[in-house]
């Protein structure tokens, strides 16, 4: 039995994809543009969502479909715990809490586990295949972005049980494929998928206004900095 549900949901969130890359914070992070306490804001976010979807998907393991697409591989929780660790010092969890989105996106993620568990596949789509495809180009922003050295603040983009990612999206996709849904229940699930990508798009949107600051302050103090060197140069010319 094929859905073709890999193809459905790449054809039925492109929208929505285009969109998230067009969220300020995202297009800026795209150009290398990286503010260090914006970032690490998404990665405790990333944090609470994941620990929530991957508790639910474990929950959910035996499931006929959910259990199809269950690879253990590709849990995050602990990466991201190794960057909060970077982030924050060793006493992050006193420090981290979700926003206002993360929380309407772990709320929702909880409520479909408890109601229509199949839906966790849209969730499982959207998280992990966008890590897997440009996760080594992110890490490379951010390093640049943030001056990071090796194994700094990036574990989240390291997939350390998985060898060959391509190969292991071609997986993820045939699961897809061969998930037993009907034609309405795949509806639902493209649906969802554009939903979580909403929800996404939300939590980049609440950093906005703190990457804005950011970019403010450096700007004022590259001016400063310019005036002061012209300043300098003056007197020195007199």
């Amino acid at each position: 039995m094929s859905s073709n549900l890999a193809t459905k949901l790449r054809e039925g969130t492109k929208k929505s994809h285009t969109m998230a890359e067009n969220v300020g914070f995202v297009k800026c992070f795209l150009k290398g543009v990286v503010e260090k306490n914006s970032y690490r804001k998404l990665v405790a976010n990333l944090y609470f969502v994941y620990s929530a979807m991957e508790e639910e998907m474990e929950r959910h393991r035996e499931h006929p479909i959910v259990s199809k697409i269950y690879f253990s591989e590709l849990d995050r929780k602990e990466s991201l715990e190794k960057d909060l660790s970077y982030y924050f010092g060793a006493n992050w969890r006193a420090q981290v809490a979700p926003s206002d989105a993360a929380e309407a996106y772990i709320a929702r993620i909880r409520e479909i586990s408890n109601t229509a568990p199949e839906l966790l596949v849209a969730h499982s789509y959207t998280r992990y295949l966008g890590d897997l495809s440009g996760g080594q180009i992110l890490k490379n922003i951010a390093k640049r972005g943030m001056n990071l050295a090796d194994g700094e603040g990036t574990n989240f983009y390291e997939f350390e049980h998985i060898d060959d990612e391509k190969a292991f999206k071609g997986t993820y996709r045939q699961a897809l494929d061969e998930l037993p849904v009907d034609d309405a229940t795949a509806d639902r699930i493209v649906d969802e998928a554009n939903d979580a990508f909403g929800m996404n798009m939300k939590m980049f949107q609440e950093l906005e206004g703190n990457l804005v600051m950011a970019i403010g302050r450096m700007l004022f103090n590259s001016l400063t900095r310019r005036r002061g060197r012209g300043s300098t140069e003056l007197a020195t010319a007199e």
